[in-house]
């Protein structure tokens, strides 16, 4: 809501000053406002507002662009001149008065959003020749002031409304625009991150492949079989926005398989999994603290080392966890690359329906994630 607040406080701002400017013209009787006239009040309230408000919120724009702001200037001391002509004519709804406010507002609206008011343009401007030669016919030659008074309500909402379709129409086409770049930026942020995972982990596990074939064990065929398949769910499924959790699992039990045929000490390792047959998950986010515990804890212990990992879903709620020892020299509590990019991708993929806590404590390491997947 602050976010929200901050990008739009222009139109506070606008509101205030217009505020301001009706209690000085209202104060020194050179305006008067009739309370009977709801509408007329409510359309004059907004178009005050908004003539006020843009301005302001697009100032960046403007000062950049002294000729559109030039303009902008002389339709602002137009419209004076037509409020001021309005109050010295003394004259129930001024022909004049509603010309002018409607040829400002169209102005007005070409030059914030010249493309848009192009498209819609030839139709605008049909339809107000048509609804001001009504006008005009009414209030002008037929001359009869009650006659006009009885379609009065009418006639306003025909001439005014268009144009408040017309702008908030268009301020729904930027806001949706917005939305279509923010998603955009996400999903370019969350191929970056992906990016980054994919080099990072296969570094880690060549290295290991690598120490296997000095070693010239028989375990290496294997370990490449296991490898390619790993490679194979990460180009292919890790493109992705969603998997079956089944398969994500199979993943990371390929990923402790692999590791586990290299290693020629005890190591615990654990790994419970329980899930639904419907449940999915973003690809690729429980290999990063995994592939951490083998790196700092199962690689850096010479004996007792163990991880421990649960993973858990039902309920639209996923549970995951893993705890794993590590040794004296690996008690910096620094988040690296990897970690980081899982908080990032977490943020992209699961606004406000996660959360991930980790705790060190003297040389056990746990990190916990509960996702809402629904």
């Amino acid at each position: 809501m602050m976010a929200f607040l901050k990008k739009y406080k222009a139109f506070i701002y606008g509101l205030l000053i217009f505020r301001i400017v009706v209690f000085v013209l209202s104060y020194s009787d050179l305006i008067l406002i009739d309370n009977s006239e709801v509408l007329a009040n409510v359309l004059s309230f907004i178009f005050g507002w908004l003539m006020i408000s843009l301005p302001i919120h697009y100032f960046p724009f403007l000062k950049q662009h002294k000729s559109t702001s030039i303009k902008l200037v002389a339709l602002i001391a137009l419209f004076i001149i037509v409020i001021i002509n309005d109050i010295d004519s003394k004259m129930v709804d001024n022909p004049l008065t509603f010309v002018g406010l409607i040829s400002i507002g169209l102005s007005f609206f070409s030059i914030i959003a010249p493309s848009y008011f192009k498209k819609y343009a030839l139709f605008i401007i049909g339809f107000y020749i048509l609804a001001l030669s009504y006008f005009l016919y009414i209030r002008v030659y037929i001359n009869d002031i009650n006659s006009y008074l009885q379609h009065e309500k009418e006639i306003k909402i025909i001439l005014t409304a268009p144009f408040f379709v017309l702008l908030f129409s268009w301020l729904y086409q930027q806001w949706k625009w917005l939305k279509t770049v923010e998603f955009k930026k996400s999903k370019a942020e969350l191929a970056l991150l992906k990016s980054q995972i994919n080099p990072h982990f296969f570094f880690n596990t060549l290295n290991n492949l690598y120490g296997l074939t000095v070693e010239k064990s028989d375990d290496a065929p294997n370990v490449v079989l296991k490898l390619s398949d790993m490679m194979r769910y990460t180009i292919y499924m890790g493109k992705e926005d969603f998997v079956p959790l089944k398969d994500e699992i199979e993943y990371l039990k390929n990923y402790i398989e692999l590791h586990k045929i290299r290693y020629h000490k005890t190591v615990d390792i654990t790994f419970n999994h329980s899930y639904e047959s419907d449940c999915e998950i973003a690809p690729l986010l429980f290999i990063i603290p995994l592939e951490n515990a083998f790196k700092h804890g199962v690689e850096r212990l010479t004996e007792d080392a163990y991880i421990h990992m649960n993973l858990k879903a039902e309920d639209g709620m996923i549970y995951f966890d893993i705890e794993n020892n590590f040794g004296t020299l690996d008690t910096n509590n620094t988040i690296g690359i990897g970690l980081e990019n899982l908080k990032q991708r977490l943020k992209l993929l699961y606004p406000k329906n996660h959360n991930i806590n980790i705790e060190v404590k003297a040389d056990i390491y746990k990190l916990s994630l509960k996702i809402e997947t629904k």
